[in-house]
């Protein structure tokens, strides 16, 4: 069922990436690339979670830190990472329906 989802290296996730038309598709494929994609998207609480602590480690060593060129590099790397958590929620709060997910895509 893998070829129907591509890995996205920023996020950390499987995406959607079908080649026909849902409609293309027969109703067990439809069933089981919907099946994958609900176990996907059931392990995206997690994954935003896990870059939480990640902002949360990096905000703490920013209020240490004096280095101007450093905190920069922190404030960046903080909003990469609030970027991906909102893709993430993107993806997240998707129709359930792979149809909608695939229009993120």
């Amino acid at each position: 069922m893998k070829e129907h989802f591509t890995f996205d290296q920023r996020l950390g996730i499987f995406t959607p990436d079908l080649v026909l038309d849902w409609d293309d598709y027969s109703k067990e494929a439809q069933e089981e690339i919907l099946f994958e994609w609900e176990k996907i998207r059931g392990a995206i609480p997690d994954r935003i979670i896990d870059l939480e602590k990640e902002i949360n480690h990096k905000q703490a060593e920013l209020s240490n830190e004096s280095n101007f060129a450093r905190s920069c590099q922190l404030n960046s790397e903080i909003a990469e990472l609030a970027s991906i958590i909102n893709d993430l929620w993107l993806w997240y709060r998707a129709d359930q329906s792979i149809t909608t997910a695939k229009a993120h895509h």
